[in-house]
C-alpha cells in the first residue's frame, strides 16, 4: 500500500503538467467551458489509477521477469545441459538467447494498443487497401528481428552505431524506391512499437542480458534494443508494401 501510495503521489505529479495546459487553453484561451465535466473529470482518475497500477506492475512483474529469462537463457549449465562448460562460450551458444528475444518481440508488438489502434486508422483511410493485421504482423516482424538482432549484439559486445548507421542507410535507400502513400505510415510504425507493452519488457531482457554475460556493462550494453525495436519496423513495413505492389504488377 505505502509502494500505491508513493507511485500514486508520483503519477499525479507527472499528469499535473497536462491537465494545467488542457484546463488552461479551454479557460483562458478558447474561453469556453470544459464540455461533459463530469465525465472528463473520471476519466482523469481512472488514468491516475490505470498508470499508477501499471507502474507497479512493471517493478514487481515484467522488469524481475525480464531478468530472471535473461538469467536462465545465458546460464552455462542451461546452455550446454549439464555437459562440461567451455572457458570461452561462443555467440552461436546463445541461439535460445535470440530464439526468445524474437518471440518476445513478435509478442509483445502484437499486444500494442498503440500499435492497433495505428492499424485501425490506416486501415480506415486507406480503403482497406492496408488491413489491420498485414501491418501489425509486417510491424511485429520488424520488431522481432531487431530485437533478436540486438541481443546478438549484446552477447557479441559490437558497437551499437555500426547496426543503427546500417539500418538507417536501408531505410533511406527504401524510402527512395517504396511507395509514396506508405513512407510516412512506416516511420510512424517505428515509434509506435516503442509504447507500453514493448518497452518494458525489451529494457528488462537488454538490462538482464548484460547483467549476466561477463564483460558487458549494463549501462553501455544494457540500452540500446529499443532503438532496434524502432528502426526494424520502417523497413518490414515498407518492404511490405513494396512487395505487395510488385504482386499487384
Amino acid at each position: 500500500m505505502n509502494t500505491f501510495l508513493a507511485l500514486l503521489l508520483q503519477t499525479i505529479l507527472d499528469i499535473l503538467p497536462i491537465v494545467a495546459i488542457i484546463f488552461g487553453f479551454q479557460l483562458f484561451v478558447i474561453r469556453k467551458p470544459i464540455p461533459n465535466l463530469k465525465h472528463v473529470i473520471i476519466g482523469f482518475f481512472y488514468v491516475l489509477l490505470g498508470l499508477t497500477l501499471f507502474l507497479m506492475g512493471l517493478e514487481q512483474a515484467l522488469f524481475p521477469l525480464g531478468k530472471l529469462m535473461a538469467q536462465q537463457l545465458t546460464d552455462p549449465h542451461f546452455i550446454f545441459a549439464g555437459a562440461t562448460v567451455p572457458k570461452v562460450i561462443d555467440w552461436l551458444d546463445y541461439y535460445w538467447v535470440y530464439l526468445f528475444a524474437a518471440a518476445i518481440g513478435f509478442s509483445t508488438t502484437i499486444a500494442e494498443p498503440s500499435l492497433l489502434a495505428v492499424a485501425m486508422k490506416a486501415c480506415e483511410v486507406s480503403g482497406g487497401t492496408i488491413t489491420v493485421w498485414g501491418l501489425r504482423v509486417a510491424v511485429a516482424i520488424g520488431v522481432a528481428l531487431g530485437i533478436a538482432l540486438g541481443s546478438f549484439r549484446i552477447v557479441t559486445g559490437t558497437p551499437l552505431h555500426y547496426y543503427i548507421i546500417t539500418g538507417y542507410v536501408i531505410v533511406i535507400i527504401q524510402t527512395l524506391y517504396a511507395p509514396r502513400s506508405i513512407v510516412p505510415l512506416a516511420y510512424d510504425s517505428g515509434g509506435v512499437t516503442t509504447s507500453t507493452v514493448t518497452v518494458p519488457l525489451v529494457a528488462a531482457l537488454g538490462l538482464g542480458l548484460s547483467a549476466t554475460i561477463d564483460g558487458r556493462s549494463p549501462l553501455l550494453d544494457g540500452f540500446g534494443l529499443i532503438a532496434f525495436a524502432s528502426l526494424f519496423p520502417i523497413i518490414t513495413v515498407m518492404a511490405y508494401a513494396q512487395l505487395s505492389a510488385l504482386r499487384h504488377e
